[in-house]
């Protein structure tokens, strides 16, 4: 029952039941009536009365509808009971039929919720909750690895005795999750390092117990294979061999775009 699960905060977790009429849109007065109800005839009192024309929607006028969804893609969250009031204000200054609090209720609530989020959050938000993500899963050993960089939280001695933070570039499979190469070093991501770790990747190994080896189907990188190295450096096209299809990736914005390497 939704009002009772409005009122629920204030009922259990003796939240004030200003801030959560607030919270759920109510007026006030309506969230102190409901309380007393429930307190005096129990949870069946909060129970809406079915109309005998229930699911049957007044109609309310074209222009009559786009100001309520107006009201309600605000950009900062109005509660129902203010949205009805301009509402009614509205359409005695038009001459139109003032719509119910309910026939306003179940048109906000029809309001789509990515609109919502991106009316009241901002498209960051919407980007996380509502984008096409593509997952990309591997049906079997060398079919999907992906090169990724990660800058260590550690700090370790260079050659000239200044301390700095190495970074970490590892191709992984993607069906086995295990590591098939990596490069340690001071330099920043380049083409070249993640050649280097793919090399690595592609030969045999000298350890007993790192089997992992051969060339992918395909390989997965960032932006960072179309970047400069150092200031002036030419670009440098990472080198593929044949056969093996590269993919650049979006640069991330969410946590759910980044690589595999910076994920905890």
């Amino acid at each position: 029952m939704h009002r009772f699960r409005w009122l629920q905060p204030h009922l259990e977790e003796d939240r004030p039941l200003r801030l959560v009429a607030e919270e759920a849109g109510l007026a006030f007065r309506t969230a102190q009536r409901w309380v007393a109800l429930y307190r005096t005839s129990g949870l069946a009192s909060l129970a809406r009365k079915t109309r005998i024309d229930h699911g049957a929607r007044k109609v309310v006028s074209e222009p009559m509808k786009r100001a309520i969804e107006g009201l309600a893609l605000e950009s900062h969250p109005v509660p129902i009971t203010s949205v009805h009031r301009q509402i009614k204000e509205y359409a005695e200054a038009i001459g139109d039929t003032v719509p119910s609090y309910w026939t306003v209720y179940d048109i906000v609530r029809e309001v789509p919720p990515s609109l919502r989020t991106l009316a009241h959050q901002g498209a960051k938000s919407y980007g996380e909750s509502f984008d096409l993500i593509h997952r990309r899963e591997a049906s079997k050993p060398n079919s999907i690895w992906q090169a990724d960089h990660a800058q260590l939280d550690i700090k370790l001695l260079k050659e000239d005795g200044s301390t700095a933070q190495p970074w970490l570039t590892i191709v992984i499979d993607d069906y086995s999750r295990a590591s098939a190469g990596y490069y340690l070093g001071f330099d920043a991501p380049s083409s070249i390092r993640t050649s280097l770790a793919l090399r690595q990747g592609i030969w045999r190994k000298g350890h007993p117990h790192w089997q992992i080896c051969g060339v992918p189907d395909i390989l997965y990188t960032d932006n960072v294979l179309t970047q400069e190295g150092k200031a002036g450096e030419k670009r440098r096209p990472l080198s593929i061999p044949y056969g093996m299809c590269l993919t650049t990736t979006v640069p991330p914005s969410g946590f759910h775009e980044q690589g595999l390497s910076v994920r905890p």
